[in-house]
C-alpha cells in the first residue's frame, strides 16, 4: 500500500476486502458483499472510477435507509424459449444483475439467445461486467439499464431522461475482446461526483448545464447533463428506457426515483439483459477469427495527427486495467477512510 497526500494505491483484492467488509458491516450477505465489490473493483481496474467503490458510501446509505433490500426474494419466470423476467425485490442491483445475466446465458446455450428483464432493482454498476459474462463464454452480451431524469433532451432546457447506459460485448480469438460501454450522455453523474470528491476545478464544457440551461466546467454548477451527439444520444437513451423501463414494466424517465435523495425510496429500477450465441449463426471459430481481423485491421490503420495508434471500444479501459493490475489502484483518500473506519 503506497500513501499519498490525496489518495492511497491499493492492490485489487486489498480493494475488494475493504469494500465488501464495509457492506458487510451493513448486513450485507458476504457472498452478496463478494460479488458488488467485484463489480465495483472492475471498473476502478478499468479507470472507470466514476462506478468504483466511490459508490459504496451510497449504497450503505440506501441500505441504510432500508430502500435496498438486503436479504431479497429474487424470483425468475421464464416466459418462453429464449425469454424470462426477474423480480430483483428491491436487492442489490450488482446481485440482481449477475443472476440475470447468468440465467440469460443459460437460456442462450439451449435456445442460441436468451433475453431477460428485470424490474424492482437497484443500481447496478458498471455494465461492462455483465458483458464480460457473456464474453467468458464466447458469447454476444448486451446490457442495458435506464436512471432517474439527469439529461436535458436535445432541444430541451430541462433533464428528461436519464445517463441510461448501454453496453455490447464481442468476444475475439487472440485478441481482447471489443467491449462498447457508454452512456447516452456526454459524461456518466459518476464522473461529475468524482470530479467533486477529488476536488477538481473543472469539466468539460460539452458535459453538463447549469441550472439555466447553460453549459458550465464547474462540477458544482452542474444540475443536468447533456446527450452525446445531440438527437443522438437523446434518441439512443430514449430506446434504452424503453428496454429498461417501459418493456419491464418499471417506471421510465423523470417518474424514476431519484439515486441521490429520497434515500427512503425503493428505486424499482429495469435492466435490459440479451446474449447471443454466434454458433446460431456462423461458424464460431470463423467468427471469433473475423473479430480479431477486424481489431488487427484496425490496429494497422493509420492514425489521425495527435494519435499513436486506432483502437478499438474497450482497449483504453483494458490497457488502464493491465496498468492498475500491475501498479495498484489509486484512490482518493476521502474514500479509501471511509472504507477502512
Amino acid at each position: 500500500m503506497t500513501n499519498k497526500a490525496s489518495e492511497v494505491v491499493l492492490s485489487t483484492n486489498q480493494l475488494k476486502e475493504l469494500c465488501a467488509a464495509k457492506l458487510i458491516e451493513h448486513k450485507v450477505k458476504p457472498v452478496d458483499a463478494d460479488i458488488v465489490a467485484d463489480v465495483l473493483v472492475h471498473a476502478n481496474l478499468r479507470g472507470v472510477d466514476s462506478h468504483g467503490v466511490l459508490r459504496t458510501e451510497h449504497y450503505v446509505q440506501r441500505i441504510s435507509s432500508k430502500s435496498i433490500n438486503t436479504d431479497p426474494n429474487i424470483s425468475i419466470k421464464r416466459t418462453g424459449p429464449a425469454s424470462a423476467i426477474m423480480d430483483g425485490d428491491d436487492g442489490l442491483g450488482h446481485v440482481i444483475a449477475k443472476q440475470a445475466v447468468d440465467e440469460a446465458i443459460s437460456i442462450a446455450e439451449k435456445s442460441g439467445v436468451g433475453m431477460v428483464s428485470v424490474f424492482n432493482s437497484t443500481h447496478c454498476g458498471a455494465l461492462s461486467y455483465y458483458v464480460n459474462q457473456a464474453i467468458a463464454k464466447n458469447f454476444i452480451g448486451m446490457a442495458m439499464t435506464h436512471t432517474d431524469k439527469q439529461v436535458v433532451p436535445f432541444g430541451g432546457a430541462q433533464p428528461f431522461f436519464g445517463t441510461n447506459p448501454i453496453a455490447l460485448g464481442f468476444p475475439a480469438s487472440q485478441n481482447k475482446p471489443i467491449i462498447l460501454d457508454m452512456a447516452t450522455s456526454n459524461a456518466a453523474l459518476g464522473k461529475i461526483l468524482n470530479a467533486k470528491k477529488s476536488g477538481e476545478p473543472s469539466i468539460p464544457e460539452n458535459w453538463g448545464v447549469n441550472e439555466n440551461g447553460e453549459p458550465t466546467t464547474d462540477p458544482n454548477q452542474v444540475a443536468a447533463l447533456l446527450p452525446f451527439g445531440g438527437p443522438k444520444g437523446y434518441g439512443l437513451a430514449m430506446v434504452v428506457d424503453l428496454f429498461s423501463g417501459v418493456l419491464t414494466g418499471s417506471a421510465f424517465g423523470p417518474h424514476i426515483t431519484a439515486m441521490y435523495g429520497d434515500y427512503d425510496k425503493k428505486r424499482k429500477l429495469g435492466h435490459f439483459f440479451t446474449v447471443i450465441d454466434p454458433a446460431m449463426f456462423t461458424e464460431i471459430n470463423t467468427f471469433l477469427d473475423k473479430v480479431d481481423q477486424m481489431i488487427n485491421e484496425i490496429h494497422e490503420s493509420k492514425p489521425a495527427k495527435g494519435f499513436n495508434k486506432v483502437m478499438v471500444p474497450g482497449e483504453p479501459e483494458q490497457l488502464k486495467e493491465e496498468a492498475r493490475l500491475a501498479n495498484g489502484i489509486p484512490i482518493p483518500r476521502p474514500i479509501y477512510d471511509y472504507l477502512s473506519n
